[in-house]
């Protein structure tokens, strides 16, 4: 890594990344709590500050008992048990307008005070342009559980949860454009295809990973390696037509995101191996050592989410794990897209 001008972007959207990973986090633990519908009403810039007295907390009370989740399933909480969702959902609305402003503000600064080239300012356009699509998908998933069904669409959860880890994926990779200023491409062309294609299939796994949590579909089948008595049960192909087993039914969609955990595990053992007969930069055989151990771990992670039946803790602990798995893919693509064959 070279010390560059560009110290100061750097740190900002690091610093964007780590936010964006909390709010993953604090989204992991509002979804795994049921607590995303708590927050009836969408204000984008008020409502930041939460009910102060027993008087506004029974008025956010009221209103919440308005809709299908209170009426049909929270029907006997009290006041003290909404609370705690409540704060979950506030939380993580917070987080996101926090998010924000700490990539606006910033940017405008850093435009001002002219640290921004020509070459990054579409970069930090895109991830604003990002950002602001993630909020507005938020408000899109959390709509979708204030109708009739007392629960959000899977596929809107999809859309929003993915979203924030291409947002990620794509400021890291801006960032690692800056610590690396180095541009030299064509040295690890196989590695780099393959490494495109881990990221694909990543971020294909993260998406069914979104439907299993959105279809509490890790609540079924809690064996391993087998789904109960077989390989594939019965149920995983119980839907007509065929293809709705693997985007609406709890066991196909859960079937597809077990044998994807077998596919992206094997191919970053085939991408390991691979870069091990090359001579390689510091910067990539610490990528590739980090993503070996970072894919194992989520492996074996996701198996005993699934035995314990996803408890709350280790349901976040997975998601959090997919998203520093994603990381790692992203720093091993970038090295092997622009790391001549040097040692940095």
């Amino acid at each position: 890594m070279q010390a560059n001008s560009n110290r100061s972007v750097i740190i900002w959207l690091l610093s964007g990344c780590f936010l964006i990973f909390i709010m993953v986090l604090v989204g992991g633990v509002t979804r795994l709590t049921n607590s995303g519908l708590s927050m009836v009403e969408w204000n984008l810039l008020m409502g930041s500050i939460p009910p102060l007295n027993e008087a506004e907390w029974n008025l956010a009370f009221e209103k919440y008992k308005q809709f299908p989740e209170y009426q049909m399933v929270n029907y006997h909480f009290t006041l003290e048990e909404f609370k705690p969702i409540f704060f979950w959902e506030y939380l993580h609305r917070v987080l996101g307008r926090l998010v924000g402003l700490v990539f606006i503000i910033p940017f405008i600064y850093f435009l001002v005070k002219k640290k921004i080239s020509k070459e990054l300012l579409p970069k930090l356009l895109l991830i604003l342009f990002m950002g602001g699509f993630q909020g507005f998908l938020g408000w899109y998933m959390v709509k979708s559980g204030l109708n009739k069904d007392p629960d959000v669409s899977h596929f809107r959860l999809a859309m929003h949860l993915t979203t924030a880890f291409l947002t990620f994926a794509y400021t890291f990779w801006v960032s690692l454009g800056l610590i690396y200023p180095e541009k030299a491409k064509g040295a690890f062309k196989s590695i780099k295809s393959l490494a495109v294609l881990l990221f694909v299939i990543t971020v294909v796994q993260i998406v069914w990973g979104a439907f299993v949590a959105g279809l509490n579909a890790g609540k079924v089948y809690n064996t391993w390696p087998m789904m109960g008595e077989k390989w594939i049960a019965d149920a995983v192909t119980a839907m007509t037509p065929w293809w709705h087993n693997f985007v609406e039914g709890l066991a196909g969609v859960q079937f597809l995101h077990r044998y994807m955990a077998y596919l992206v595990v094997g191919l970053v053992l085939f991408l390991f191996v691979k870069s091990k007969k090359q001579t390689l930069s510091k910067s990539q055989n610490r990528g590739v050592n980090f993503l070996i151990g970072t894919v194992s771990f989520q492996f074996l992670l996701g198996i005993i989410t699934l035995l314990l039946a996803v408890p709350v803790w280790l349901g976040v602990l997975h998601q959090l794990g997919a998203f520093i798995l994603l990381g790692s893919v992203v720093f091993v693509l970038h090295r092997f897209t622009y790391s001549p064959r040097i040692v940095d």
